[in-house]
């Protein structure tokens, strides 16, 4: 067997099922193979796990690819579709019959419940009671007289043991008395992932398989299945899964849970990649933003956690913030663009002034989380008319009447100005500040909320240079005659 981290013919595979939208732990099992292939200069091949039709949800495999692609996740290989490799899982079922390795089963659907039932009730773990196992020969010919399709089930040892050679848990032994027959082709002529599964692997070359934990209990059974076919296994390790930060399984109430939904929220590809890359695995106990080539660079098994990986949204959105600072301007601006068209409220004018954008974004990059936090902080620039309480304007303790009066002046004073930089817009309204008796902070707050409409926004002089004369001479002129309703 290689050394967990041989340089030779490292061949790593995703292969998720279109039974559902990928969320994180799929997505984080898939940059790990990929991670893990990259370091290693090995190939990294996606492989489309189709065969459950019953289950399968339409446009599954459309979002798949797309989140891949978003993330940058490049395939070297595929995708393949276990859809289109049938003849492979019949050759293999023929060949462990023809070897005595699994046999057929006739038991109809309500047997199976019956006896899960009343397993349960007996309190034993429910799990198939052989009865096809050994049939003769003239009973199987009987049961195929009367067109029943059986599935196809294999012959676990009955006496034993399996160990896992696991790469992140160690050694994993497993008794061949607590394992079942379990289904190997299932009657409508599809395998089952425990045989698709073994196959494709072995027929892709695939070195080491990187898959969640849940999948530990079944390994037995496929190392089983791989010394049965006269195959050699592939190295297994199995990644810690993600809990919530009340240590629950990871759900909808954590926070989004498809990647595509954390696409619509705003999220840089490299912020989300770095992130999930620290879900069970880390460089050190301090560092915390990594490049994708810093995280190809040091990916290692050895750094991957055993116990569950906590999601944590603040963390998201503390290093997605980091990353759009990081952007140019002309980058941030780009990105934020689609996400203004669709949030920004309907009055608003479309297409937008690309050069206007400019200047409000270059204010708005400093504070946003998430490119879908960018409309909301910024549309105060876009919309003609404010809302917003009256109350607002006197929230730092003035009352109606020394409000009114320090508009009055600030207008009158806007009004004469030669020039309308953020420079000139602080030289002349500092000084009115002293002139009413106010402390900056009231008299600078009471202008705020004037020409914006919110107690906290971008640097004052800077807002009012972006947003023009003419809209701030009109906001203000609007906030005086609010006040004048309230005397």
């Amino acid at each position: 067997m290689q050394s967990a981290e041989s340089e030779t013919s490292v061949r790593l595979r995703f292969a998720p099922s279109p039974t559902g939208y990928p969320h994180l732990g799929n997505i984080r099992t898939a940059l790990f193979n990929w991670l893990f292939a990259r370091h290693h200069g090995g190939k990294f091949i996606l492989r489309i796990e189709d065969t459950d039709v019953a289950r399968k949800v339409e446009g599954a495999v459309n979002t798949i690819l797309e989140s891949l692609q978003w993330l940058g996740l490049d395939w070297d290989e595929g995708p393949y579709y276990q859809s289109q490799r049938l003849s492979d899982y019949r050759e293999s079922i023929h060949n462990l019959l023809r070897g005595g390795h699994a046999y057929p089963c006739f038991c109809s659907q309500e047997r199976l419940e019956a006896m899960r039932q009343e397993q349960i009730r007996r309190k034993q773990p429910p799990k198939y009671d052989r009865r096809c196992r050994n049939l003769t020969k003239n009973e199987r010919a009987e049961l195929e007289a009367t067109g029943s399709i059986p599935v196809i089930r294999f012959k676990t040892p009955l006496e034993g043991e399996t160990t896992v050679h696991d790469l992140i848990r160690g050694p994993v032994t497993f008794k061949h008395d607590t394992l079942d027959d379990f289904v190997l082709l299932k009657s409508d002529g599809y395998p089952t992932y425990h045989l698709a599964n073994v196959v494709d692997d072995h027929s892709m070359a695939i070195s080491h398989v990187l898959r969640a934990d849940e999948w530990l209990s079944s390994t037995p059974r496929h190392i089983l299945l791989y010394q049965a076919l006269g195959w050699q296994p592939p190295q297994f390790a199995h990644l810690p899964m993600i809990l919530g930060a009340d240590r629950a399984k990871l759900s909808k109430r954590h926070g989004a849970t498809t990647i595509t939904e954390y696409q619509k929220q705003g999220y840089l590809p490299d912020a989300m990649t770095n992130f999930l890359a620290l879900l069970g695995w880390s460089l050190d106990d301090r560092t915390e933003l990594l490049s994708r080539e810093e995280l190809i660079r040091h990916f290692s098994l050895e750094r991957v956690g055993k116990t569950a990986a906590i999601f944590n949204k603040d963390k998201l959105e503390w290093m997605n913030g980091v990353y759009l600072r990081q952007l140019s301007l002309e980058d941030f601006v780009q990105r934020a663009i689609p996400f203004l068209d669709r949030d920004l409220p309907e009055p608003v004018e479309r297409p937008l002034d690309e050069d206007y954008v400019h200047q409000v974004l270059s204010l708005i990059q400093e504070r946003a989380r998430t490119l879908a936090e960018v409309p909301p902080l910024a549309s105060f620039f876009f919309v003609e008319e404010l809302q917003y309480d009256t109350a607002l304007l006197l929230a730092r303790g003035l009352g109606a009447g020394v409000a009114t009066r320090a508009l009055t002046v600030a207008l009158r004073r806007l009004e004469d100005a030669a020039s309308w930089d953020s420079t000139k817009l602080e030289a002349t309204l500092r000084p009115v500040a002293t002139e009413l008796n106010l402390s900056t902070r009231e008299f600078f707050g009471l202008l705020r909320v004037a020409v914006t409409g919110r107690t906290a926004a971008p640097p004052l002089f800077q807002t009012m240079a972006v947003l023009g004369r003419q809209k701030c001479l009109r906001r203000l002129n609007t906030a005086l005659q609010l006040l004048s309703s309230l005397s």
